[in-house]
């Protein structure tokens, strides 16, 4: 990848890192939209305590000079309000062993692993006594730096129009309606803590989470996204690894209680006919255009020019106040499972962190095919690439 990015921070620690490369010279960076982007993952009905003590600014470090990037990495840090309540429990460096720090350290440990989390896995095999050494990174709080590092994708897709959104689709077994052009529907979007336009599937939303929360369980759901304006050419046939619908797949797939992931139809395409599934090409004054997006803007790794559609599905939360049965991983005996401050539903924050790491992907599919060393030469070959379609 040319656009890469390493993150690093643990839930309840001093802070959350982001390290970004390969961002072009001359990109107008903005504090003020990467910090509007982590106010929108913080916004959701049935979101925890925890978005009530956080409220999520980055400070840009490097990289970045009088408002446009330079050329080098650029490092962004977000502090966790709550560190000051950890002082002790998640401290860099030992701590002095008074019985008052080891009663303290000896409080915030965790035996009981829950299901449906890092917790078990992680602990056999970094072999941790203590199950918060994998809970505070396993976390999905670590989504915090992916936002703010979309944000800075999406500086890149701004300068080329290319814009993204995401809404909504099922939360429990409630299912809204989404309207044909949801970019005209953007700021009822967004002014929507449940990311919909649906009024009657929003009081249901509301219902079933509040039915979920008064029962200490959780609610999963399902979101789109799409992106506009994406053009014909990015990604490539060739090879497993530069397939874009597979790196964005991978994207998805990555964000924490993300169990599917579907491109235009999706699952349907097992029981639509060919000629129902594959999306006709006409031309009209000169340009390629389809009727139709079942492919949701990618066929054989490749966009092709329509808007790029995506459909992912969320988990409920396996942290809840109601706790499944488990066991404690030191003694192997019969328990309940953790519970630490938990939402009761996030698929409108999950969905917000699925438009950023959509962002990631056609960011640095853009950087590939484009060049990468300045913002000026990219806009030229980018334009130079238009030409060339248009005359073929």
């Amino acid at each position: 990848m040319i656009f890469r990015f390493l993150t690093s921070g643990e839930s309840h620690g001093q802070c959350l890192n982001a390290i970004i490369e390969g961002v072009p010279a001359g990109i107008t960076i903005d504090n003020n939209f990467i910090n509007n982007e982590l106010a929108r993952r913080q916004v959701g009905y049935g979101r925890g305590g925890r978005m009530k003590i956080e409220k999520d600014t980055a400070e840009i470090l490097s990289g970045v000079r009088h408002g446009k990037s330079i050329g080098s990495p650029i490092c962004l840090e977000i502090q966790n309000r709550d560190w000051q309540n950890w002082l002790i429990p998640m401290s860099a460096q030992p701590v002095e062993n008074t019985k008052e720090n080891l009663d303290i350290i000896e409080a915030k440990k965790i035996k009981n692993v829950r299901p449906g989390h890092a917790d078990l896995a992680g602990a056999l095999k970094y072999n941790h006594e203590d199950v918060r050494n994998i809970l505070e990174r396993s976390s999905a709080r670590e989504t915090t730096t992916r936002v703010a590092v979309g944000a800075i994708a999406k500086s890149i897709l701004n300068e080329f129009g290319i814009e993204g959104i995401s809404v909504v689709t099922q939360i429990g077994n409630v299912t809204a309606q989404i309207p044909e052009n949801i970019f005209e529907y953007k700021e009822e979007i967004e002014t929507s803590d449940l990311r919909t336009t649906d009024k009657k599937a929003y009081e249901l939303m509301k219902s079933e989470i509040d039915k979920a929360k008064e029962e200490g369980d959780t609610l999963g759901g399902s979101f789109k996204v799409v992106f506009k304006n994406v053009p014909v050419g990015l990604g490539s046939h060739v090879h497993w690894d530069r397939k874009l619908d597979g790196l964005l797949a991978q994207a998805i797939m990555s964000i924490q209680a993300v169990k599917s992931v579907e491109i235009g139809l999706g699952k349907e395409v097992a029981s639509t006919l060919g000629s129902k599934t594959h999306d006709e090409i006409f031309v009209e004054n000169g340009d390629y255009i389809r009727k139709t997006n079942n492919a949701g803007g990618i066929e054989s790794g490749m966009s092709n020019g329509e808007d790029i559609v995506i459909t992912a599905a969320m988990k409920a939360i396996p942290t809840m106040r109601k706790p499944l049965n488990s066991i404690a991983i030191d003694s192997k005996e019969a328990v309940q499972a953790h519970f630490e401050r938990s939402d009761t539903c996030a698929v409108a924050a999950c969905a917000v962190v699925a438009e950023a790491m959509t962002a990631i992907i056609l960011a640095d599919a853009m950087l590939e095919k484009f060049s990468h060393d300045s913002i000026d030469e990219m806009k030229e070959n980018y334009k130079n690439y238009l030409k060339q379609i248009k005359e073929r």
